[in-house]
C-alpha cells in the first residue's frame, strides 16, 4: 500500500479522536519501505502553509515535508538521520511566519536548556514480570493493600558529588528501600520532558518522553521491571490538563492554538503560567489518551494519577476572567466527557490499572462508574481528609477537645468515594514545613504525634500515601534541589521513627481489617467518636470476613487514661498489636500492656467491653486473640 495512503488511514482516526496508540505512527519512526532502511518523521500541523523538518542529518537546512492529504498531518522519510541525532521541525504559519518546533511525539530530547528532539525509536520489550501481571488479577484492587511512597527522582537521594541517581541508581536502592519499608507502590512525580526543574516536572513539553536529565524510555522500562520482579508497584504522575506555554514546544504548534483552546480565557492559565489542552478537540484526545496507553501499555505502570482534576472540570477554576456556558454555567462540558472517555478506554485495555484523580473540590461520584454518573475514575485523593487532619494536628492538644470535628467529620463522608488518604508533596513546601515541624511541643512530642498521625492514617479507611522524607521524621521543608534529609537518621528519635513506620506499613499490608474493606461501611464500625473532652477516639475496622477486626483507640491529648474502657463486640481475650508509645519506637513504654479479658459490661452498643491503660498522645491497635461467637 502507498505509505501515504496508509498515513491517511491512520490520521483519520487520529482526527475523529480514536486513534489510541497514535504514538506507534506519528513522531520518528525506524522503517523499511520499498526496501530501505530509514526513518518517516511524521507531524500533525493541520493550518502550517508549509512544514520541514531540520537536524544534524539535514545541516539544520529545511527539507520540506509532503502534505497528507487534507488530514493535517506531514511526513517524510530520509535515509540520512540515525539514532541519536538532534532534530525539529519548521514551520510556516498561513502568514508566512516561521518557528522551529520540537516533535510533540519524540521519544527522547535534548538536556535542558537545549531543546531539540532526538532521533530514538524503541525496541519491542520481552517483559520477566509475569508473576506480578499474574497475581493483580487474583483479587480485586479495592481489597488489596495500596501503601504509595511518592517521591520525586531526582531529590530522593543524591551521590556524594552531588550528581542525580540514575533509573539504574535507583532500581540499587530505591526499590529495596520501598520493599524493606513495607511500601506497596513507589508513585513518581512526573517524569516526562520539562524544561525547569523547579517545576517538579508539572509543566511538561515532551509527553512521550522521559526528562533527558533522568535517563531515558529504555531504563524506565528496565525499572518498572525490577520493581514488579521484587513485589512492587509503580505508578506515575500524569498532567493531561495543561502544559508548558514555552514557544519552541506545543503552545501555537502551527501557527494558531493548536492543542489549547482558541479562547484565550479558556486556553491561559493564569495560576499555573500554562495553557490548558483544548478538551473538546478530537485530535486531542488522541494526543492524551494515546500518552496515557503509552504508560500504562508500553512500560507496565500499574497506574496513573491524573494532577489537576478540578482543572479540568470547572471553567471558573483558575484565577482571572472566564468563559461561561451559553446557559452561564461554570462546568467544562468537554472536560467531563474526555475524562470519561479516557477512563472508558484506559479500562478497556488495562482493567487492573489504577486511575486516581486529584480532584479537590466536593464534585460528586468521580470515583463512580460512568453509567452510574460518575467520571469512571477508581480512586480519588481525599483532601478534605488531608486538610481537616494537618489542622487537628498543628493544634495545641488543649485545644483539640474544641475541634474534634476535624478528625472525625471524615467518616461522614468516608464511603461516598474510593479514597486515598494523601499526604504529598504539596503539604511539605512553600512554608508549610515538614510533617514532624507541624507538630506542637518539644521533640518528644513532636514524634509521639508523628507517630500517633500516621497510625491514625493507617487505621482510618482508604488507601494511604506518604511523601518521601516522612518517613525518617525529616524536619526541613522537601528542597527540589537537594536529597531528603538522610542524616537525621544519626539524631535521636530519628531510627526509632523509621522502624515504626517499617513496622506500620508491614503490619498494615499483613492484616485484613485495614485495607479489605476500603469501600463499604461494612468496614468500620465508630465506638465513640463523641469524647472530646479526653480527645479519644475509637472504633472497629473489619475485613471481609467478621473474625478479621481490630479495635483502633486515638488519644489525641498528652494525658495518659488508666482504666480506659471501651466496648468490644465479642466475649474472650484481646491483645496488642501496636503500641505507639513503646520504647523501641520512641516511645517511654518499655512494656507493652498485658493479655486483655473481656466484661459483661457492654458499652459503644457492644455486649463486651475491654478495660487498659491508653498511652499519652498514642493509639493502640488491639486484635482479638481467643474470642467466642464470631463467625468464621
Amino acid at each position: 500500500m502507498n505509505i501515504l495512503k496508509e498515513l491517511e488511514k491512520e490520521m483519520y482516526l487520529f482526527n475523529i479522536g480514536e486513534h489510541l496508540e497514535s504514538y506507534r505512527f506519528l513522531g520518528s519512526k525506524q522503517r523499511t519501505e520499498n526496501g530501505i532502511e530509514g526513518w518517516r518523521f511524521t507531524v500533525w500541523a493541520p493550518h502550517a502553509k508549509t512544514v520541514s523538518l531540520v537536524g544534524d542529518f539535514t545541516e539544520w537546512k529545511p527539507v520540506e515535508m509532503q502534505k497528507i492529504g487534507k488530514t493535517g498531518g506531514w511526513s517524510l522519510f530520509t535515509v540520512d538521520a540515525a539514532q541519536g541525532d538532534c532534530y525539529k521541525y519548521y514551520i510556516e504559519d498561513k502568514n508566512g511566519k516561521k518557528k522551529y518546533k520540537i516533535d510533540p511525539y519524540s521519544f527522547a530530547y535534548e538536556v535542558p536548556p537545549k531543546d531539540a528532539s532526538v532521533v530514538f525509536d524503541m525496541p519491542e520489550k520481552k517483559w520477566k514480570d509475569g508473576r506480578w501481571a499474574a497475581n493483580k488479577k487474583r483479587k480485586s484492587i479495592y481489597q488489596k493493600p495500596l501503601n504509595i511512597y511518592e517521591v520525586h527522582f531526582s531529590s530522593w537521594k543524591k551521590h556524594d558529588d552531588g550528581s542525580w541517581y540514575s533509573f539504574k541508581d535507583l532500581a540499587e536502592t530505591l526499590i529495596p528501600y520501598v520493599k524493606e519499608m513495607g511500601y506497596t507502590h513507589i508513585e513518581f512525580m512526573p517524569l516526562m520532558e520539562h524544561p525547569l526543574e523547579a517545576s517538579w516536572g508539572y509543566q511538561i513539553t515532551g509527553y512521550f518522553a522521559v526528562a533527558a536529565r533522568y535517563g531515558n524510555l529504555l531504563e524506565l522500562r528496565d525499572f518498572v521491571e525490577e520493581a514488579h520482579k521484587e513485589g512492587v508497584g509503580v505508578i506515575m504522575d500524569w498532567v493531561p490538563g495543561h502544559f508548558c506555554k514555552n514557544d519552541y514546544a506545543l503552545s501555537n504548534f502551527d501557527g494558531t492554538p493548536t492543542f489549547e483552546y482558541a479562547d484565550p480565557n479558556r486556553a491561559i492559565n493564569n495560576r499555573w503560567g500554562t495553557l490548558n489542552f483544548d478538551l473538546g478537540k478530537a485530535q486531542v484526545h488522541s494526543f492524551l489518551i494515546s500518552n496515557a496507553i503509552f504508560w500504562l501499555q508500553e512500560f507496565h505502570f500499574d497506574g496513573i494519577r491524573v494532577d489537576a482534576v478540578s482543572n479540568m472540570l470547572y471553567l471558573d477554576y483558575d484565577e482571572g476572567p472566564w468563559t461561561p456556558n451559553e446557559d452561564g454555567s461554570n462546568h467544562n462540558r468537554q472536560g467531563i466527557e474526555f475524562l470519561k472517555k479516557m477512563n472508558t478506554k484506559v479500562f478497556e485495555r488495562q482493567p487492573d490499572t489504577y486511575m486516581i484523580a486529584e480532584e479537590s473540590t466536593a464534585w460528586a461520584n468521580v470515583t463512580k462508574p460512568i453509567e452510574m454518573g460518575g467520571l469512571g475514575f477508581n480512586y480519588k485523593w481525599n483532601m478534605g481528609w488531608m486538610n481537616d487532619t494537618l489542622r487537628f494536628f498543628e493544634m495545641d492538644p488543649l485545644f483539640r477537645k474544641d475541634n474534634f470535628n476535624l478528625i472525625t467529620f471524615s467518616f461522614m463522608y468516608a464511603f461516598n468515594e474510593n479514597f486515598i488518604l494523601p499526604i504529598s508533596h504539596d503539604e511539605v513546601v512553600h512554608g508549610k514545613q515538614s510533617l514532624l515541624a507541624k507538630m506542637p511541643g518539644d521533640r518528644y512530642k513532636q514524634f509521639a504525634g508523628l507517630r500517633t498521625l500516621e497510625a491514625y492514617m493507617m487505621a482510618h479507611p482508604g488507601k494511604k500515601l506518604n511523601f518521601m522524607g516522612n518517613e525518617i521524621g525529616q524536619f526541613l521543608e522537601w528542597r527540589f534541589y537537594d536529597q531528603i534529609e538522610w542524616g537525621v537518621l544519626n539524631n535521636e528519635f530519628n531510627p526509632e521513627f523509621q522502624h515504626y513506620i517499617k513496622t506500620l506499613n508491614h503490619l498494615y499490608k499483613d492484616t485484613k481489617a485495614l485495607h479489605e474493606v476500603d469501600d463499604a461501611n461494612t468496614g468500620l464500625e465508630l465506638l465513640d467518636a463523641d469524647n472530646n473532652l479526653e480527645s479519644v477516639l475509637s472504633f472497629i475496622r473489619t475485613g471481609e470476613k467478621p473474625r478479621d477486626f481490630l479495635i483502633v483507640v486515638c488519644n489525641f491529648a498528652p494525658v495518659e487514661r488508666r482504666n480506659f474502657r471501651v466496648g468490644v463486640p465479642y466475649e474472650g481475650h484481646y491483645e496488642v498489636l501496636l503500641n505507639t508509645e513503646m520504647q523501641e519506637f520512641g516511645g517511654t513504654w518499655t512494656q507493652n500492656l498485658p493479655e486483655m479479658i473481656t466484661s459483661l459490661d457492654g458499652m459503644n452498643r457492644q455486649p463486651f467491653s475491654i478495660e487498659f491503660t491508653l498511652p499519652a498522645l498514642g493509639v493502640l491497635f488491639i486484635k482479638p486473640k481467643r474470642v467466642f461467637g464470631v463467625n468464621k
